[in-house]
């Protein structure tokens, strides 16, 4: 089978898929002819298990389409083809495949005599790793036979002979007490009860096949999105899952500023040397809300190198951010770069079902039965973060003591009435309109016009379905804050900006920075 009819296959997959799913997932495929049809190659069994799930019925259907042939059969495989396998003998640098930092299967397969790829033990059942006692008395995989309280340890192999250990002990203590104070992983952050939805489901993905395959799959792993949707917990589950197996493994969790605030330390006590021997003997790197390091040149300087040694050494880097890497103003262009080698993964905020299934599991964690009907009211009235909800379940089961009543839905509106109040307040038709209309760049005027250009009327539709969706009002109460339109318009509305967040990245993605800018 020709080359072309992939690409023709291609072509058509791009068309049809939103851009972040057709760069994580198509691009990397390698085809190749097959005595019976076409052969796919993924990078990875992860690529090929979602492939296979997700995407094969159709990729069939436009092989046999384009091939001219309904017998051609399809197969998806994981390795390299024999063209991708010549290339590789010719070089063994990275390979970025397209915009989006999707790694082909040639990507991170970089040799160093030096490199110490952390390797995990096989195990049939990492959940009963993370249910049993693996992780007792060394939650973070810090060495706490000195202080039970954390203490990571640089490997002695690394100090270079003759320097003074005086000040490596004092560097080593500086950076052990921020990392035990600020630093450690919190255990109850796992994979087994991270509530998965389509908001997160590939974020989640991402992350599990990490944690199996560090420093090969996805290097580095850049999650991204707003406050409170779960970036934190998905680093803190890798880590965990990695010292799951592997007790010993060096891995480290600190935020952003804390790697400033220890840099700045080294340097003032001269000790900047044993602060890069520290960062660059780890197995893994985990540092969150990476987007504080704007501006701050001489930190974005050290992290560079620190980001390239551990690269080149085979070590995994896990890195978050509350907005795309190419977004972060003040961010150095080499780094943004290196931060799009690896995947790029986005959590958005949780749909309704999986909100109500955050708020049952967290009053379960605290041995509180939430009836489903209350926490599908209060999914339905608070829809911006998980923080958000857990602050509200925390309000009701207070109350639920307090009064000493079982929790059910008239409890839980009397608990949250205040709270309800003023998230309406905050969220008003008035206030979704005067926020899109200056996304927009649209008089606030237009939002009741009549006028029916696409500049104006997408971000009217826009505005109506934010309004639907954000508020309690009913569909003739929102038409009539548009100008006096009926419910029919408002409804036809939410239906085309549904169909169009489906078929159009960049409407999804304005749509979903506008959700997070009234819910937060």
């Amino acid at each position: 089978m020709q080359q072309a009819t992939w690409q023709q296959c291609v072509d058509n997959l791009r068309d049809e898929l939103p851009s972040q799913q057709f760069n994580t997932w198509i691009r990397p495929l390698q085809a190749e002819s097959s005595p019976n049809g076409l052969t796919l190659f993924a990078p990875n069994r992860f690529v090929q298990d979602w492939v296979k799930d997700k995407f094969y019925s159709r990729i069939c259907e436009l092989v046999r389409r384009h091939g001219g042939n309904e017998a051609l059969d399809v197969s998806v495989e994981v390795g390299a083809g024999r063209q991708q396998a010549q290339s590789h003998a010719h070089s063994a640098s990275s390979t970025v495949g397209g915009s989006g930092g999707v790694v082909t299967s040639t990507a991170l397969s970089r040799s160093s005599p030096t490199a110490r790829k952390l390797v995990l033990p096989e195990v049939e059942s990492p959940k009963a790793l993370l249910d049993g006692d693996a992780l007792k008395g060394n939650p973070t995989g810090l060495d706490n036979q000195n202080t039970g309280s954390g203490r990571i340890q640089v490997p002695s192999r690394d100090r270079r002979p003759g320097k003074s250990a005086g000040g490596s002990h004092r560097m080593e203590q500086i950076i052990e007490g921020k990392l035990r104070h600020k630093g450690s992983l919190n255990r109850d952050n796992t994979f087994e009860n991270f509530i998965e939805g389509k908001s997160n489901q590939l974020a989640r993905a991402a992350a599990l096949q990490v944690a199996e395959n560090p420093g090969g799959a996805y290097n580095p792993l850049f999650i991204y999105g707003g406050v409170g949707l779960g970036k934190t917990h998905l680093m803190h589950a890798i880590g965990n899952y990695l010292l799951a197996r592997k007790p010993d493994a060096k891995v480290v969790y600190l935020h952003s500023e804390t790697f400033v605030a220890t840099m700045v330390t080294a340097l003032q006590l001269n000790a900047i040397n044993e602060f890069k021997r520290y960062y660059r003997t780890v197995d893994a790197l985990l540092i969150d809300d990476i987007q504080f390091f704007a501006g701050k040149e001489r930190s974005q300087e050290e992290f560079f190198h620190t980001f390239n040694a551990l690269l080149e050494g085979g070590q995994q880097i896990i890195l978050t951010s509350d907005r795309y890497h190419k977004e972060i103003n003040g961010l150095e262009e080499r780094l943004k770069s290196r931060f799009g080698w690896g995947l790029s993964v986005a959590v958005e905020p949780p749909e309704l079902e999986t909100r109500a299934a955050i708020l049952i599991n967290k009053a379960a964690q605290s041995n509180v039965e939430l009836p489903g009907d209350a926490a599908m009211f209060i999914a339905q009235r608070l829809r911006s973060h998980v923080r958000e909800l857990e602050g509200a379940l925390k309000k009701v089961i207070i109350h639920a003591n307090f009064v000493n009543r079982r929790i059910d839905l008239d409890l839980v509106r009397e608990a949250l009435r205040d709270l309800f109040a003023l998230h309406d307040k905050l969220v008003s038709i008035d206030n979704i309109q005067r926020s899109v209309a200056e996304y927009y760049k649209i008089k606030m005027s237009d939002m009741l016009s009549k006028r029916r250009s696409r500049s104006v009327a997408r971000p009217r539709q826009i505005a109506m379905s934010l309004a639907k969706e954000l508020t309690n009002h009913s569909l003739p109460e929102i038409g009539e804050a548009f100008g006096g339109r009926d419910h029919t318009t408002v409804l036809h509305a939410c239906k085309q900006v549904k169909n169009l967040r489906g078929s159009s990245q960049d409407l999804a993605e304005d749509y979903n920075n506008l959700l997070r800018a009234l819910t937060t």
